[in-house]
């Protein structure tokens, strides 16, 4: 039997060598080692990255953005006034002269709806900003100071919460009679439980890290260490709760003015104008649809876009 091992070993004299000849030395490799490849980027500069990445987050925003803007401009380029009155043009119904059809007074629902929304937006933001700013205070004291302090201020925000926070509103605004201001501050002074107890559990997370320990040595005061330090490393969660907070004041502000206690005549709002139009639903319907449907889009809009928010904002979500 022939032996095949032998032919495969090559003579010393054929074997293969490597030498340096057979190689082309690369320099770049030394002047490009420290470069990146891909630019760098901030915490918040990600976070929009990742936000626009989200279809349906800019939609919202988008849509929310042309509210926003026919809310402001609307009013001022109609050639009809919110209250202006117009007894042959009463309960018409949609068309080209007025979009969205006419009240029993003749008004223009298209001029209405878009006042309504001045109102009703203008409401809810300012409710979102008073209860993040109380809630944020509140808690940040709560959760930096701890031991005393933090229990007596959490059962007192236990015992507003155990009554349901609409009823408080209805009870304040009777008291202080209905319109925007009132309504506002009903609204704000119930609305700070849950921004609180997020801020106060952030607080609590981050109040022992070495950047606060090292603000106390250097004698820096507690408010300078809650607003300078601890807000701005909780700012993500307390983003998308005030958020999620615009669309609550939103419905809570529909409510009271669906029930009569919103804003006085002949000030319109999308509550007081789904409430007029829920009157005459079988007659004409046209009049609470159009309300309503914006109602419903706003709020759908403000919660797409907490979500693409929380997605955005998330740091584990980073890549």
């Amino acid at each position: 039997m022939k032996d095949h091992r032998s032919a495969a070993v090559l003579p010393a004299e054929q074997e293969l060598r490597l030498t340096d000849d057979m190689f082309v030395k690369d320099d770049s490799a030394y002047t490009d080692a420290d470069k990146m490849t891909r630019p760098s980027l901030s915490y918040w500069s990600d976070a929009w990255r990742r936000f626009k990445e989200n279809k349906l987050a800019m939609i919202s925003a988008a849509i929310l953005l042309l509210i926003l803007l026919l809310a402001v401009f609307q009013p001022l380029l109609s050639r009809y006034e919110y209250d202006q009155t117009d007894y042959f043009a009463i309960n018409q119904g949609p068309s080209p002269a007025h979009l969205f059809g006419t009240d029993e007074l003749g008004r223009d629902i298209f001029t209405r709806c878009w006042m309504g929304a001045r109102v009703s937006l203008s409401i809810a933001l300012v409710v979102a900003l008073l209860s993040g700013t109380i809630g944020i205070l509140y808690g940040g004291v709560a959760g930096y100071f701890g031991g005393l302090a933090d229990n007596v201020m959490m059962r007192f925000c236990e015992l507003v919460a155990s009554i349901p926070q609409m009823l408080w509103v209805v009870l304040l605004v009777l008291v202080m009679k209905p319109g925007v201001f009132p309504i506002i501050l009903a609204i704000g002074a119930t609305g700070w439980i849950g921004m609180a107890r997020l801020f106060r559990g952030q607080v609590f997370s981050l109040k022992e890290s070495e950047f606060v320990l090292a603000s106390q040595t250097m004698g820096a005061g507690s408010l300078w260490i809650i607003l300078k330090h601890l807000l701005p490393n909780a700012m993500s969660p307390i983003i998308i709760s005030m958020a999620n907070a615009i669309p609550g004041a939103i419905f809570s502000e529909s409510f009271l003015s669906y029930i009569g206690l919103g804003v006085p005549l002949p000030m319109a709002s999308w509550g007081s104008l789904a409430s007029d139009g829920a009157n005459k639903l079988l007659t004409y319907p046209y009049q609470l649809i159009f309300p309503a449907l914006l109602i419903c889009v706003t709020m759908l809009c403000f919660n797409l876009m907490g979500d693409g928010l929380r997605d955005a904002l998330d740091p584990r979500m980073r890549q």
